[in-house]
């Protein structure tokens, strides 16, 4: 893989922030946003996923959360909210990014909170994902030092993986999910 943001002018450069999205909060609008002005995407897609492997079921049913990611980024036309699962037959992360690679010519930036990346290693070909695109990681309160010293920043750092900090925004859908 070429250094992270090395072709800044490509034409063809999309995001994937996947998740639950259970529900969808101003935080996913926001690093969508910011990935989009920093690194000159031309869409960003929300692939929602039925279950976090490493979460527990979702109450809320997918036409729901599409819906409401669809009332969180209202008019942005640059924001795609999709549910591929039933097409790719899976909720792995490497069979969304082989998927969507087999069916365009985009370079592709994988979006993350910091919590995330912290357990990154323990995804199914965590390491595949890495070489098929550019890992952008947003700082989030509270897990900036566990995830810079997490195995997987250690491994990817520099070329595959770009940490970003921002203006964090300190909402999240577990803390949402208690209210």
């Amino acid at each position: 893989m070429a250094k992270l943001g090395s072709n800044l002018k490509s034409k063809n450069r999309i995001g994937i922030l996947g998740g639950s999205f259970d529900p969808a909060h101003k935080g996913h609008l926001a690093i969508s946003k910011k990935a989009i002005k920093k690194f000159k995407l031309k869409k960003i897609i929300w692939a929602i996923t039925a279950k976090n492997p490493f979460k527990k079921k979702s109450e809320t049913s997918i036409p729901d959360r599409i819906k409401r990611c669809k009332k969180i980024i209202k008019s942005n036309n640059l924001i795609k909210v999709k549910f591929y699962e039933k097409i790719i037959k899976s909720n792995k992360t490497i069979n969304l990014i082989n998927y969507i690679k087999r069916n365009t010519t985009s370079e592709i930036f994988f979006l993350m909170g910091a919590d995330s990346l912290i357990n990154f290693h323990k995804w199914h070909k965590w390491n595949m994902i890495a070489e098929k695109c550019n890992l952008i990681v947003f700082d989030r309160h509270g897990y900036k030092k566990k995830s810079l010293n997490s195995i997987s920043f250690k491994r990817l750092k520099g070329k595959k993986l770009k940490f970003i900090k921002f203006n964090k925004v300190k909402i999240s859908s577990s803390q949402l999910r208690k209210i």
